[in-house]
């Protein structure tokens, strides 16, 4: 496979341009090409493929990568989310911890809810949520930085990760995030909607799943780029 590396590497660009971008890409990897792109619907169902997929994109591969080489698709998915469930063990262990405590404050001897047990049960889910958004935002960088260096132990280098983001700007890093949570929420939310008309709303959900993706994993690849020195 010719892998043609991003001519974007080390470049500052604006969330427009990077918007703009990664619409572009999407469109051209997609557009036209039907096997293709049902291809990715079946990847999206066997998840670990769709994992390895977009680990090519976090390669810097441009145009988007064709599909090949499924074995290595499949072991990069798989790496994929190992890297995502380690990431995620701080998040399961706090809220498992939170939950006890909270299901022992929420209730008195007859099961009763105290308004403590209450305000405990909601500052646990607070602190859940504040701990799973800081660990994501080095998870992100962490998972291209695994493609790019092609190392697992890479996607776990913290003063790397770190030091990518200050180049970045945490600022910028965190409103870029942002603006592509939005996006995709909101594509969402207009799937949802579309989902209501029978049959054809689902196939144009399941046609929209890689798209979604595909963008997303062009937009972070992108944005991890322009916090990496050539």
């Amino acid at each position: 496979m010719g892998i043609e590396r991003d001519e974007y590497k080390g470049d500052s660009m604006e969330i427009g341009e990077m918007l703009g971008n990664s619409f572009e890409y999407t469109k051209d990897g997609l557009m036209g090409k039907w096997v293709k792109w049902i291809l990715l619907i079946v990847c999206y169902i066997i998840f670990p493929l769709m994992g390895g997929y977009v680990v090519r994109i976090y390669k810097g591969t441009t145009p988007a990568p064709e599909l090949d080489d499924w074995v290595g698709l499949f072991v990069d998915g798989i790496k994929l989310l190992i890297i995502g469930f380690v990431y995620a063990i701080p998040v399961i262990l706090v809220g498992i911890f939170l939950g006890m405590g909270s299901f022992f404050a929420i209730s008195t001897v007859d099961y009763t809810p105290t308004a403590g047990g209450i305000g405990a049960l909601i500052l646990g889910f607070l602190i859940m949520i504040i701990l799973a958004i800081i660990i994501s935002l080095i998870a992100i960088i962490g998972m291209v930085r695994f493609a790019r260096k092609d190392s697992m132990g890479e996607a776990f280098n913290f003063s790397a990760i770190l030091e990518t983001i200050g180049t970045i700007g945490w600022i910028d890093y965190i409103v870029a995030l942002i603006v592509l949570w939005i996006v995709v929420l909101g594509v969402n939310f207009i799937l949802g909607f579309i989902m209501a008309i029978p049959v054809l709303g689902w196939l144009i959900y399941l046609f929209a799943l890689p798209a979604i993706a595909i963008f997303s994993a062009r937009y972070m690849t992108l944005l991890y780029e322009s916090g990496t020195p050539v």
